[in-house]
């Protein structure tokens, strides 16, 4: 799908894969709604635009609040009578500790704002998009969605119910004329872990994380779009766990365990 001339609603689009998103996307020549749940980092995003003409417009909303959700959508399929695509981006992790000290509060969050929230806002856009001449859901999974990372447990399942539901909106949607694209990010430099109210240390054993930068993943993520592909995977960590995987399932969780298991707090 051209971006061009295209309206887009970027979810998350306060800061890191948001905000380059946003940004790259008005480079190109389309524009953005962007949605997050700070007012302060939208301005901070619209400034980053400025050169563009800044965002077409922005809302403040928490993805997690489904009353919320309708609002908002209400509001913008009236105001706005063009919407061509969402970036479904927003998400958080779950503090690294076992699934068995995670209470129920903290499950049901990561949960709401990882899938129910993207769910529900499809939902509340998809007659908008089918409505269009052409259309283009995005929705990220992660890394995390097909491979168990300890201590992120609910997380991967959050993530790994995006990646299926995504997959069967595509499979409906084949005979339309809205594309479905599915993102499965790698190690990102983003402040999701801050954003999460998580602190994350710099380094495993001793050994810094080597990320992908966040304009150099939305750049990867706006190709894939350009391209309508089914599945995209940004970052070579995200590309050849997903093959190592599909090898020897039981060698990569054992191999992704290993590596993860410092950061879990016992």
């Amino acid at each position: 799908m051209n971006i061009k001339n295209h309206t887009f609603i970027v979810t998350g689009a306060g800061s890191g894969m948001g905000k380059e998103l946003s940004y790259q996307i008005v480079q190109k020549g389309g524009f953005v709604i962007g949605i997050d749940r700070n007012q302060e980092t939208l301005s901070q995003t619209n400034e980053y635009l400025r050169d563009f003409g800044g965002l077409k417009a922005s809302y403040v909303l928490d993805i997690a609040n489904p009353a919320a959700i309708k609002t908002v959508c209400e509001d913008l399929i009236t105001t706005h009578k063009t919407i061509d695509g969402v970036f479904n981006n927003a998400g958080i992790i779950q503090p690294f500790i076992p699934f068995n000290e995670l209470d129920e509060e903290a499950i049901r969050h990561v949960m709401d704002v990882n899938f129910f929230g993207l769910v529900l806002l499809t939902k509340a856009l998809l007659p908008t998009l089918l409505s269009r001449p052409e259309a283009h859901i995005v929705n990220t999974s992660s890394m995390g969605g097909f491979l168990p990372v300890p201590g992120q447990t609910i997380y991967g399942a959050s993530k790994a119910a995006v990646k299926l539901f995504t997959e069967g909106l595509f499979a409906e949607l084949t005979d339309t004329k809205v594309h479905v694209t599915l993102i499965f990010p790698g190690a990102i430099e983003t402040n999701i872990t801050s954003n999460s109210g998580i602190e994350m240390p710099s380094s495993v054993d001793g050994k810094s994380y080597k990320m992908l930068s966040a304009m150099d993943a939305a750049a990867q993520i706006l190709k894939a779009v350009e391209r309508n592909k089914y599945h995209a995977y940004i970052g070579r960590d995200a590309w050849f766990m997903n093959i190592l995987t599909r090898l020897n399932p039981l060698y990569a969780n054992r191999m992704i365990s290993k590596q993860m298991k410092s950061l879990l707090k016992n």
